[in-house]
């Protein structure tokens, strides 16, 4: 009789599992069924994401397309959102297809930046990740054309400020005078940025016409402002970029977690051996990072690696994460800062840079 194919089940179609994909597609492993679940089609590449805001990229250009992607793999695709996992029975659990039986599952499924916590933010904001609707919102509030539109963003660091810029940008290109405000709740903008690179960004927002309050408490969102503490900020189109919030479901999974983050070790190995998870949604409990893409993209060779281990019983790597990584940050228009080791460098040749990079990473999918 033959012998079964092992089932390898990636949950979320995130830029770690889409360089597994890749990889898995270029050598497949005999005797191996994989299955990619993500509730989308295609998945978006973060880091082109304030390109896109402020005009410079199109849509589809910073979007992978999963089903070409899992083709290439000789993987299933099934277009359905995980809402947990039956450690006991191996299965995931899908909100509208039952489940999926996996010998070996991984968890790739991202973060959300909404407040939950904050009344009305789910009815009068909009949540910049997941992607969802956010760039929809944004296509059809700028169309609007509002001579001086009022946009509010709830988060004051890197992602938040990006953002800011971006949406300046894009609304003045249109021919609008944007009302541009960045509410922080700590005392100071951009935690963990140098402090050359810092300056640089304030400097821009200030040259962008976008104004930064910090050490305020949103208290709840309306249809037209942002109420505060002390004091209330207008508001056309309200975005929360604050913080970092894992999907709920894995608090549930019977996995460790820190703070809802699914908690890994070196080899990307959750509490169950048999589940592994990159990107975002993880918790790297031997080195702890913040939130960034840069590590879900380096984190997949030692993915890739190790699923394949775990399936024939070869050795693991082990995954330690560099303590600083430069950082290229937009600025609205073709110009970017560059934050590393406290230098102070911005200018047209950094984005071009970026750029540079950004496109190299999605070409990777296009040329499938």
């Amino acid at each position: 009789m033959a012998t079964p194919p092992k089932d390898l089940v990636l949950v979320g179609g995130g830029h770690a599992h889409a360089l597994v994909l890749r990889q898995w597609g270029r050598a497949p492993m005999p005797g191996v069924r994989l299955t990619v679940i993500d509730p989308n089609p295609a998945a978006p590449y973060t880091g082109m994401l304030p390109g896109h805001i402020a005009g410079h990229y199109a849509r589809d250009a910073m979007m992978i397309d999963l089903i070409r992607l899992a083709r290439f793999a000789g993987a299933r695709l099934i277009l359905d959102r995980a809402v947990g996992l039956d450690l006991t029975g191996r299965r995931v659990l899908l909100a509208g297809q039952g489940a999926v039986g996996f010998d070996l599952a991984s968890i790739d499924i991202g973060i959300g930046s909404g407040l939950p916590d904050v009344p009305g933010a789910g009815d009068h904001a909009v949540a910049a990740k997941p992607l969802g609707s956010y760039a929809d919102r944004w296509a059809a509030f700028v169309a609007r054309g509002l001579p001086r539109p009022r946009v509010v963003v709830i988060g004051g660091g890197t992602g938040g400020v990006e953002l800011a810029m971006a949406s300046a940008f894009r609304l003045r290109q249109a021919g609008c005078d944007p009302c541009m405000t960045v509410l922080e709740q700590a005392p100071s903008a951009l935690p963990g940025v140098g402090r050359g690179a810092r300056a640089a960004l304030l400097s821009r927002m200030e040259a962008l016409g976008v104004r930064l309050k910090t050490s305020v408490h949103v208290t709840g969102i309306l249809p037209d402002r942002v109420v505060l503490t002390e004091s209330e900020v207008a508001s056309d189109f309200t975005l929360t970029v604050a913080g970092a919030q894992p999907q709920a479901w894995l608090s549930a999974t019977g996995l460790i977690t820190k703070n809802g983050f699914v908690t890994v070790g070196p080899t990307l190995q959750t509490s169950d051996p048999a589940v592994f998870a990159a990107g975002d949604c993880a918790h790297l409990s031997h080195a702890p990072r913040p939130k960034a893409g840069v590590f879900a993209v380096r984190e997949a060779p030692f993915l890739v690696h190790n699923l394949r281990a775990a399936l024939s019983g070869a050795q693991m790597k082990k995954y330690f994460p560099q303590r600083d990584y430069l950082k290229l940050i937009s600025c609205g228009d073709r110009i970017a800062v560059a934050d590393k080791a406290g230098l102070r460098l911005q200018g047209r040749l950094l984005w071009r840079w970026k750029d540079r990079i950004d496109r190299s990473f999605m070409a990777q999918f296009a040329s499938l």
